[in-house]
This record gives C-alpha cells, structure tokens and sequence, in this order.
C-alpha cells in the first residue's frame, strides 16, 4: 500500500488515544493517530515521526500519525503504526496469490456466526471449491528482534480465535495473519506478559486446525509492503 503526501515531525504529546501534539518544521500541530493501542514505547518525546496529509476540507485535524522512529542499541527502527494499514497489505498480497493461489472471491468485514472476520475468500476451478476466514493483526511492539503480539489485553482477539477455531470445525479453511509493520525480525509471538489468555486461545486455536502466519513488512514514509514470511513460535 503507497500513502499520499507524507511529511516528516516530532512528536510532542499524546493526550488522548486519538490525537497527538507534534512539531512540523517549528509549529506544533493537532494530529490524528491512526492507531488507539498505547504505543508506549514508540511514542516518546523527542521521537520522529511521519505524518500523511488529508485533502479533505471537513476533517477536524490535517495530518494522520502513520509512523515512528524507534530508538533502540542497534539504531533506528523505522515502524509503521497505522492500525488500517495491515488490513490493506493483507488484501494486496492475497488478491496478488501471496496465499499461494489468486481467490475467485476475496470480501472484507465479513460475518460468520457471531464473529466479523477480516477476509472471507472463495477459490472457484477445476471442480475445486474452496471457502475460509483471514483475520488479520497488526504487530508494532518489537522487543530485541522479536515481535510480540498483543501490546495489551484484547478481548476481541480471543473472541476471533475462538470464532475462526469454530469456523474450521464447520468445514472452512481458516487463518490468523500477523502483518509486522517493521522490519529485521527473527520471529512473532505471543505476548503472554500483555495478555496470557490470547496466547491460549492462539495455541487452542492452532491446534484445531486454523493456519497461523506471519508477515514481516517492508516500511517506508510512504508505503508499507509485504516483503517475507517468518516464523510464529507458540
């Protein structure tokens, strides 16, 4: 996925989970934050960060905080917190046959029981009938090369394990995708300090059939691509 106009700042504030106070060239401006997580540790004082412009005349606040610069003993890492953002990968690289086939059919936000998945996809040829679910997650937090996942509790992602565990049992294909909006990892997991019950639900829903995967994404001001699989450990 390719941003618009994409500007560089330096983030001042943050407060609430919606806006940030960030410096643009020597003003400080009221900016919208594309991601309601904490993002405690890349959102610093201090930290630079790139901001997409918004054409539109109605919106409250001009730019969107997409990305941040972290800090770390190795340099700078540069990652990629727009939450919308791995949704979009996500179908690109479906939609291109990243899923090792080009679905006749790939729909987002769809309803299957009392869980609204991501993606559902058909594959239609050759007598070949194929149905199933993507959910997909965003990964931000980084911790000495490895991703980790959730960076807090979330109660929705363990309903959708449960919910894509139930699909697979119902006769559907079914997978969770980790989409890493950085690059340089060695792996994902999940995050069992954060919130012990979705690594559970992961390691349940694994073992029931549903495919776990992990992309790692190159980043860049103005775009974020899927540049490699890597491994999940459970």
């Amino acid at each position: 996925m390719v941003y618009g106009k994409i500007l560089p700042g330096i983030f001042r504030a943050r407060p609430n989970r919606f806006i940030a106070h960030v410096d643009i060239g020597g003003r400080v401006e009221v900016c919208h934050v594309k991601n309601t997580g904490r993002c405690r540790e890349l959102l610093i004082p201090g930290a630079k960060v790139w901001l997409e412009e918004c054409g539109s005349p109605t919106r409250k606040t001009k730019y969107d905080l997409v990305a941040v610069e972290k800090m770390g003993p190795e340099g700078t890492l540069f990652i990629n917190m727009d939450a919308q953002a791995p949704n979009r990968v996500f179908g690109e690289w479906a939609a291109a046959g990243g899923l090792g086939f080009v679905p006749t059919l790939l729909r987002p936000e769809t309803t299957y029981g009392d869980s609204r998945f991501d993606y559902y996809w058909e594959l239609s040829q050759e007598g070949e009938n194929r149905q199933g679910f993507w959910e997909v997650k965003g990964v931000t937090l980084e911790e000495d090369r490895v991703a980790r996942f959730p960076d807090a509790p979330t109660l929705r992602g363990v309903k959708h394990l449960e919910g894509l565990a139930l699909a697979r049992q119902a006769g559907y294909e079914a997978g969770v995708c980790f989409i890493v909006q950085m690059e340089g990892m060695d792996y994902v997991e999940p995050n069992d300090t954060a919130h012990p019950e979705f690594g559970s639900a992961l390691r349940r829903a694994a073992g029931a059939g549903v495919e776990v995967l992990a992309l790692e994404c190159r980043a860049q001001p103005g775009s974020l691509v899927v540049a490699r699989s890597i491994p999940v450990k459970l």
